[in-house]
């Protein structure tokens, strides 16, 4: 039931139809983000996400809260370090509405003087209480930490700095030089007839025109190290990162798989040996963050400052054990963690909003979609051997550890203690801590 189309401009259709669903999933998927910002606009990407709602010359602001609130679903828009979407689950009968609105404000938002003050304020209080939020904070200063000079490491939201100075002028320029056909893809999934959607699609984005073509910035460069940052909280909270592939590499699946059996569940490692074995922490978990043109394995968690050096230590040698055999991944574990990826996919099938964010980040990153078969024949194609081959590939990663804490100012938490924490397992750490290294795709 996957159907796709370009049209005459180039903006790329999608659909995925659920016969019988009354719910549909719409939305506008822009290859747009902090890439396209120049360093001292910081920010303008999700400045402009936001503005998108404040009046178009058909409808003004509350005109358009009006009809979102009338449809009586979801509808809003958010922005990533890889792209801005603007996306809504509603009743299919809703369904040419939401389209008609997108339309409406991708090609004729008029970002009224008063409501770009009014936004910047509202964004200065969203990175402040950002700010009040340590788990948040903490996944941010690693970003920051690993790729410095690059896009990717800037706060989606911007600096204050940086978003206060920014103009009405600026978010014009940046929508006519970004908000274009060939970094468009508008999707649907759920109750949703394709010739139908395409036709309407073709009605409400046919005036849209012109060429972005290619991006002129740079792959980023890794750059390990230790940071900390003292808060006024009363845990410690910690990431843990080293380099990883890129979010279309052909080991995504075996990654996937690793960080599953590592800390993807409450029968992963991490979680039984620091949480339930240990009751040193509430919150701790592995994950795989990938994006475009880089990658992270990342360990996260929470715990009391007095036990922060020993949980940092605990996730290290598990992570090591894995990279160097001397904890093999057994078939047990990996038939469970295949178990869980594939349920959570079949589950996720079954909602038209999930539906919808893989077909438009699919269509994104792949070109196409992967049907549910492909990804579930990948995903059991992976074995022991196989995945112990991808988790002694990490020894190289192993080289460049990062680790940013967020905690209360406590005088064993230093950078030097935790440093030589990471030493053991990585004696060239110490001397390359500040070399920059590309992880391979």
């Amino acid at each position: 039931m996957y159907r796709t189309a370009t049209l005459e401009n180039g903006v790329r259709v999608v659909t995925h139809t659920i016969p019988g669903l009354r719910s549909c999933a719409i939305g506008a998927l822009l290859d747009v983000g902090p890439r396209d910002e120049p360093i001292e606009m910081a920010g303008l990407a999700h400045l402009t996400e936001h503005l998108m709602f404040e009046g178009t010359s058909n409808r003004d602001g509350l005109a358009i809260a009006r009809l979102i609130d009338s449809l009586g679903g979801q509808v809003g828009g958010f922005i990533t370090r890889d792209y801005t979407c603007y996306a809504a689950t509603v009743l299919d009968e809703y369904a040419p509405y939401v389209l008609d609105l997108f339309g409406d404000l991708l090609l004729n938002s008029t970002f009224p003087e008063e409501c770009v003050a009014a936004q910047r304020g509202a964004i200065g209080r969203e990175l402040a209480t950002l700010a009040d939020q340590p788990d948040r904070l903490v996944n941010d200063c690693l970003k920051s930490l690993v790729w410095p000079d690059h896009p990717l490491g800037r706060p989606v939201a911007g600096q204050p700095d940086t978003v206060s100075k920014l103009t009405r002028e600026d978010v014009i320029y940046f929508t006519h030089r970004t908000y274009l056909p060939d970094r468009l893809i508008v999707a649907a999934a759920g109750g949703v007839d394709h010739d139908d959607f395409v036709a309407q699609v073709r009605d409400g984005f046919w005036r849209m025109i012109g060429q972005a073509g290619p991006r002129q910035c740079p792959r980023p460069q890794y750059r390990g190290g230790v940071v900390v940052k003292t808060h006024p909280v009363n845990q410690a909270y910690f990431a843990l990162a080293i380099p990883a592939p890129v979010y279309a590499s052909p080991d995504r699946y075996g990654w996937h798989l690793l960080t599953t059996i590592l800390g993807g569940g409450i029968s992963s490692r991490l979680f039984r040996d620091v949480r339930e074995t240990r009751g040193l922490a509430f919150h701790i978990a592995a994950e795989y963050q990938a994006y475009a043109d880089a990658g992270l394995l990342v360990i996260e968690g929470a715990t009391a400052p007095e036990d922060l050096m020993k949980v940092v230590s605990l996730s290290w040698d598990s992570l090591c054990a894995l990279a160097s055999g001397t904890d093999p991944i057994t078939t047990e574990e990996l038939w469970r963690a295949k178990m869980q990826l594939r349920g959570q996919h079949l589950l996720g099938g079954q909602d038209a909003s999930t539906l919808f964010s893989r077909l438009v980040t699919q269509e994104l990153y792949f070109g196409h979609a992967i049907p549910t078969e492909t990804l579930q024949r990948e995903i059991e194609s992976v074995d022991v051997d196989s995945l112990a081959g991808l988790a002694g590939r990490l020894n190289q990663a192993l080289r460049f550890p990062a680790l940013v804490v967020v905690a209360p100012e406590t005088p064993h938490i230093t950078r030097e203690t935790l440093q030589d924490l990471l030493i053991p397992a990585s004696q060239s750490f110490v001397a390359e801590r500040t070399a920059a290294a590309t992880f391979s795709r």
